[in-house]
């Protein structure tokens, strides 16, 4: 079973607050008498499901483009916190099996909303915590996704869970939908646009596989 955790890009879509919003039209339409259908993008380079590149916090970071595939693509882990977790630190994270675990997703109750195609924000999200992207780095872990649009807690003002794991190598997804799946391990693929230096990309990402197929089997 294929399950695709990428959020849809549609006009108007959900954005993180300042970041360019998404406008989609037709340049050329075979209804107004072009010989094809061709439509201009007007986006960010955080839209949707997307990848954080070191550059996102540090000017002489690696862009999106030079981000080692091999970690975009491999076994990953997929943890469920309940509703009533806002912030996952390290106390959270401690309550599930993490050992040897390179690929990490979380699913939160983020996941509700962003499946929902509202173009509604919601500032109070699910967030990384910076003593849990610590312990994350702590642990050998080199790919975090999460369910929103932002690892780190809105507005934080200090960057500390997107400079932890950045500085320390650690890949970025954010805005995948984790509310099908179920916890487990699976087979991710992850593949950013090749925007050459960019500080991030807009990303595909499915998982493949899963205890659900397993059981099935």
């Amino acid at each position: 079973m294929i399950h695709d955790i990428s959020v849809p890009i549609r006009s108007g879509g959900v954005v993180y607050p300042g970041n360019p919003t998404i406008d989609i039209s037709a340049q050329q339409a075979i209804s107004k008498g072009a010989g094809a259908n061709v439509s201009r993008l007007d986006l960010g380079s955080h839209t949707g499901t997307h990848v954080d590149a070191p550059k996102h916090f540090f000017d002489d970071g690696a862009g999106v483009d030079a981000l080692p595939l091999d970690l975009l693509m491999g076994p990953a882990r997929l943890i469920a916190m309940d509703d009533s977790v806002k912030s996952v630190g390290e106390a959270e994270l401690r309550a599930h099996d993490l050992r040897g675990v390179t690929r990490l997703l979380i699913r939160t109750r983020n996941s509700a909303w962003l499946s929902s195609g509202s173009s509604e924000f919601h500032p109070d999200y699910t967030f990384v915590a910076p003593d849990g992207a610590a312990y994350l780095v702590s642990l050998g872990v080199k790919l975090v996704g999460v369910d929103y649009l932002s690892v780190e807690q809105f507005h934080s003002g200090h960057h500390r869970t997107h400079r932890t794991l950045l500085g320390a190598g650690v890949v970025i997804v954010e805005g995948l939908m984790l509310t099908e799946p179920s916890p487990g391990d699976y087979d991710f693929r992850c593949l950013p646009l090749r925007l050459a230096g960019l500080d991030g990309a807009p990303a595909r990402a499915v998982l493949i596989g899963g205890p659900d197929e397993r059981r099935s089997g």
